[in-house]
């Protein structure tokens, strides 16, 4: 005998099937909005390796790197196995990159911008030898200082550097030269700390005495008085502040507003070789930047990035300048300012890897004579650059208005002047101090 089914109980369990079926795909759209609300991503074909050695700075700006790792979004994207590798120095890492991830190295990371092309080039590498690379994903805009040691709080020194020429000069006449630290030639300090003073009448060639610190030992060296004045990211300038060593003079969005800063750069034979996993990276980590903007989510991003093994330091050291809220010292203050470090913008602008912004950086290097004045930085930019990565990332984000063009246009400064990256030898003729002849 037929069992026979009944049409209702057989329509009561499709309808409770489907409504099932139908909770569980809302629940996944919601999940995916909320995880990417930009729009859905297309994973990428399967990556020839499954992770790479990433190295970082216990800087503020690394966030994106230890928040894709944290809330496993290079799991996410395909490669499970990427390391985030902390580096002792600035200099360290270029040793590690040299070496390569294969080698005991490291294959890329949170690196200063123009490290890209400084590396590219052989200036900073031993025996001059080239290390190409490539710059994909610019990882923030702003939030940097300029610090000050606490025996010049009288000087009230902020934008304009001048108000340290006569007491400068007076250390100097005794026999003992003004000490700036930076944390790499030709880095983004450097070009930051030397800007600063130029504009204000301060020769960093002739006036004071330019060192290289790492950035996690800026503070303890103001400590001892080993420099009377330093250019770091954060959260080293609010630490300082914090321990009433010195003060703020100046941030750096202060003095160029909304301008690059780190970039995720890596060696190009392994961008090369794993085109697929390098999007794939590339991916987990514009995603972590989305995240790492939204206010929101910045106390919990300042509680990850600080914990022991990432930069080690306490929350409130952090999470003031990272929402805006700037303690310069001695008493002044700024709160909710657009100071704040940035990582995405509306469509991506802080991430995508602007050429016009590139060449900046090389024309103020040709400035202060890490390049020759012979340079091509049209070519150089285009060797290294590679924004058309970012758009194919982008893509696979789902991002359909996205940046286009390789220029933001003309950049201005806290000074006045202008830079037209189609016109970087107008630029560099308009400056007074410079080392170039």
């Amino acid at each position: 005998m037929t069992d026979r089914i009944d049409p209702k109980r057989q329509f009561r369990a499709t309808r409770r099937t489907f409504l099932k079926q139908a909770a569980t795909a809302a629940a996944l759209m919601a999940a995916a909005r909320e995880l990417l609300p930009y729009g859905a991503y297309a994973a990428p074909a399967v990556p020839e390796v499954t992770g790479a050695k990433l190295g970082f700075i216990a800087l503020t700006d690394s966030a994106p790197l230890i928040i894709a790792k944290e809330k496993g979004l290079y799991e996410k994207y395909g490669v499970p196995d990427v390391e985030v590798l902390k580096q002792a120095s600035w200099g360290a890492t270029r040793d590690n990159m040299a070496l390569g991830g294969e080698n005991g190295g490291i294959d890329g990371g949170h690196i200063l911008r123009p490290k890209v092309h400084l590396y590219s080039s052989g200036a900073v590498m031993q025996n001059k030898q080239k290390l190409p690379m490539y710059t994909l994903v610019n990882l923030n805009e702003d939030c940097q200082a300029i610090s000050v040691a606490q025996e010049y709080a009288d000087t009230n020194v902020q934008l304009d550097a001048g108000a340290l020429k006569e007491a400068f000069a007076k250390k100097k006449a005794s026999g003992k030269a003004a000490t700036v630290a930076v944390t790499f030639p030709g880095g983004t300090h450097d070009l930051w700390m030397r800007y600063w003073l130029a504009a204000g009448g301060i020769d960093p060639n002739a006036d004071v005495e330019v060192i290289v610190v790492p950035p996690p030992q800026m503070v303890a060296n103001m400590k001892v008085g080993n420099m009377d004045a330093f250019c770091v990211g954060e959260p080293w300038n609010e630490q300082l502040v914090h321990q009433k060593i010195g003060f703020t003079a100046a941030t750096t969005g202060e003095l160029w507003f909304r301008h690059p800063e780190k970039v995720l750069g890596m060696r190009a034979s392994f961008v090369d070789a794993n085109p697929k996993a390098t999007l794939a990276i590339m991916m987990a980590v514009m995603e972590a930047q989305q995240w790492c903007d939204k206010m929101e989510n910045k106390h919990e991003m300042a509680e990850i990035v600080g914990k022991r093994q990432w930069y080690n330091v306490p929350v409130a050291d952090i999470i003031g300048r990272i929402k805006g809220d700037i303690n310069y010292g001695n008493g002044r203050t700024a709160a909710g300012t657009n100071l704040l470090m940035k990582f995405w913008g509306e469509k991506g602008e802080t991430s995508y890897p602007w050429k016009s912004l590139d060449s900046w950086f090389v024309a103020e290097n040709i400035r202060w004579g890490k390049f020759p004045g012979t340079t091509d930085i049209k070519a150089m930019v285009d060797a290294t650059n590679r924004s058309d990565l970012w758009l194919e990332a982008a893509k696979g984000l789902g991002l359909a208005d996205m940046p286009s063009g390789d220029s933001r246009g003309v950049e201005t400064f806290f000074d006045g002047k202008t830079f037209d990256p189609a016109n970087p030898s107008a630029y560099l003729d308009s400056l007074a101090i410079k080392a170039m002849v």
